[in-house]
């Protein structure tokens, strides 16, 4: 992930940390792919809706594989609030 642990630890609630720990490679897999379809503002998505950055890497993937992917990513790089509606 391109953020050091200062920057998680200033977004993440005390609660959400102890699960970052305990998964991120899990994590760090969602991130990526998100990062590897080319959406250029992951880290922002990150700090918005990081729970469900701990959803099981298939589940996550399944979550945008079903969208044509290039008009999602237009759409999300836009407005990372369509997130949401996913």
């Amino acid at each position: 992930m391109d953020f050091i642990e200062e920057d998680i630890s200033s977004i993440i609630p005390d609660e959400l940390r102890e699960d970052l720990e305990n998964n991120k490679d899990l994590v760090k897999a969602n991130y990526n792919y998100l990062k590897d379809l080319g959406i250029e503002n992951t880290f922002e998505i990150f700090k918005t809706y990081y729970p469900i950055f701990l959803m099981d890497t298939s589940n996550f993937q399944n979550i945008f594989n079903k969208y044509d992917m290039s008009d999602l990513i237009d759409k999300i790089n836009k407005n990372i609030a369509i997130i949401e509606h996913l």
